[in-house]
């Protein structure tokens, strides 16, 4: 009888430590603020990554200084006083020690001016986008359009404006004062340009996860550009003052594998599917290259027009997708 009851709980335990395993090999990411957070949130792009790095060799570097010049004042303290010394130098300069004191510190900051300005010049570098999203910034929601993806249909391409979800909206598991209707899709490991505009007062588009901080000013157009590495949702808030609701105009950056945007980018246009016929169809999916935009219009997520567009942009884009890709999607 006891090896009966013992061996469901041998097993049991088994599987527990199992589950324990397979959750510590699995990583679970903030991107967003926590309560008592004191570090970064985990980072997302290159450029994020090569913020933390700089920030924790600086640390590095001022800890060190700081316990150096703390070891010099209590020594100066403890060895020059009226007590331990009660007859004065009169030595009032020192030539050498002036230049020693003047020359380290100079190399101190050629150190941190190295990879400083390196991680500058890469954040300004636009590498040729894949994809390009214009953000206008109002008071006091954000405005977004994927004005490279037009069709003979839609001239406009995909344009919305993303509010802030009010409190009394939220459903469980979302994130008071974070939450927006609309997110921001975007592909992981494809280069994505962003330019930044304001349609008012200065706005500042910040989404820290992703190392991304740019003013959206009035009349000006600036440029950044994005490489997520991951996918996962990022959370980001206006960090420049700019009215009554300054604090209740969130961003929510949703980063996706590309199957999944490309699936996105058609449920925007819509489902309609016409001037296309059967014989068509199969002749192309007997094609050797069958891409995803083939499948997604058979399915009726793309139109004809759609999927010609898409086909034609990837294709020059040097980025084809086959059936069995989309499978394993």
């Amino acid at each position: 009888m006891k090896n009966l009851v013992a061996f469901p709980v041998k097993k049991a335990l088994i599987s527990l430590t199992l589950l324990g395993l397979l959750a510590l090999n699995t990583p679970v990411y903030c991107d967003f603020a926590q309560a008592g957070q004191f570090l970064f949130q985990d980072p997302a792009t290159p450029m994020m990554e090569g913020i933390i790095n700089l920030h924790h060799d600086l640390l590095f570097l001022l800890i060190a200084i700081a316990v150096f010049v703390l070891w010099m004042i209590i020594r100066v303290l403890c060895q020059f006083n009226a007590t331990a010394n009660p007859k004065p130098s009169k030595i009032v300069q020192h030539t050498v020690l002036e230049v020693v004191w003047t020359i380290i510190p100079t190399f101190f900051l050629m150190f941190i001016a190295l990879p400083t300005f390196a991680l500058i010049y890469a954040m300004d570098e636009v590498v040729s986008p894949g994809v390009t999203v214009k953000v206008i910034g109002h008071q006091w929601y954000w405005s977004y359009e994927y004005s490279d993806l037009t069709t003979p249909d839609n001239k406009d391409g995909i344009v919305f404006d993303s509010y802030m979800v009010p409190e009394e909206d939220l459903v469980k598991g979302e994130l008071r004062l974070l939450e927006v209707d609309r997110r921001v899709v975007l592909p992981i490991e494809t280069h994505i340009r962003l330019l930044i505009t304001s349609a008012d007062v200065l706005h500042c588009w910040t989404v820290p996860s992703l190392g991304v901080k740019i003013d959206a000013c009035p009349g000006r157009l600036n440029q950044i550009s994005l490489f997520i590495k991951r996918s996962g949702v990022f959370y980001g808030q206006c960090s420049e003052i700019c009215g009554i609701n300054h604090g209740f105009m969130p961003i929510v950056v949703e980063g996706v594998e590309l199957g999944f945007y490309n699936k996105w980018v058609a449920d925007q246009f819509g489902s309609a599917n016409s001037g296309f016929g059967i014989d068509q169809v199969n002749e192309m999916i007997n094609k050797e290259n069958t891409t995803l935009f083939l499948f997604m219009y058979m399915v009726g997520d793309l139109s004809y027009d759609q999927f010609l567009y898409l086909e034609n942009f990837y294709k020059n884009s040097k980025m084809r997708f086959d059936y069995q890709t989309f499978l394993r999607v």
